[in-house]
């Protein structure tokens, strides 16, 4: 499990909140997890501090030259190198914990218009959280190195969150309730109240496959569904028709 992030980045005060806050504030002060923060303008070779010049053949904006981006990855720990673009393997939770297997990762945060394309022989791998575009890779570093403290049963109340959570099985999380039992004419399904944990468990599953049909049919095709699984939905789809 990655224990080690290094980020590269223009602007490393970013990450100034992210750092102290919540479950990798945690990891970080019990001694489990690691975030180093390497600022790229700091490897610029000229007075004026510069790492972006325009483009051969002409364009809009400004691309990120390779020396500073290069010489910042080669002062870097040894880690898996990820250039985070728009143009990467689009982040989900499989790609997550794939990532999650290395000790060590190093994430490049891209700004301006772009990187030199004589970057990209310098990383490992190049990962996108979607099909947008973000001022930079900050926000998308947050996102990998959250998504992968996570994953560790250090920063886990219960680690079993973690499989039972939205993607941890493959399917949308099913809906959940808390006190009081009833607002604004809203009442939590008796199934719930009732103490009886395999209804509880049928019942969440249901839900489970009913929320991610709806919403994420996608995930329905790769989903590893049962028999019965397939039955409960077939039968809700004949209900929904008769409907």
């Amino acid at each position: 499990m990655t224990s080690r992030f290094t980020v590269l980045t223009l602007f490393p005060e970013i990450f100034d909140s992210f750092v102290g806050c919540s479950l990798l504030g945690r990891s970080i002060e019990a001694g489990g997890v690691s975030l180093e923060r390497i600022d790229i303008r700091g490897f610029s070779t000229d007075r004026h501090r510069s790492v972006d010049d325009a483009p051969y053949g002409g364009g809009a904006g400004m691309v990120l030259m390779p020396g500073p981006v290069v010489a910042a990855m080669e002062a870097a720990p040894s880690g898996h190198r990820i250039l985070l673009s728009p143009q990467g393997r689009r982040l989900d939770q499989a790609l997550v914990e794939q990532l999650a297997g290395y000790d060590s990762l190093v994430l490049v945060c891209g700004r301006y218009e772009g990187f030199d394309e004589r970057i990209r022989s310098f990383v490992d791998d190049e990962v996108s959280l979607g099909d947008f575009v973000l001022n930079g890779g900050e926000v998308a570093a947050m996102a990998i190195i959250e998504a992968i403290v996570r994953l560790r049963e250090s920063t886990m109340g219960n680690p079993a969150s973690s499989v039972e959570e939205s993607f941890g099985s493959g399917l949308l999380e099913y809906p959940q309730y808390t006190r009081p039992r009833e607002y604004r004419g809203m009442v939590v399904p008796e199934v719930l109240t009732g103490g009886n944990h395999a209804e509880i468990a049928r019942f969440r599953r249901e839900q489970s496959l009913l929320r991610t049909a709806i919403r994420r049919p996608d995930l329905i095709e790769t989903a590893d569904l049962t028999d019965e699984d397939r039955l409960f939905l077939d039968l809700a789809r004949e209900g929904d028709a008769d409907g």
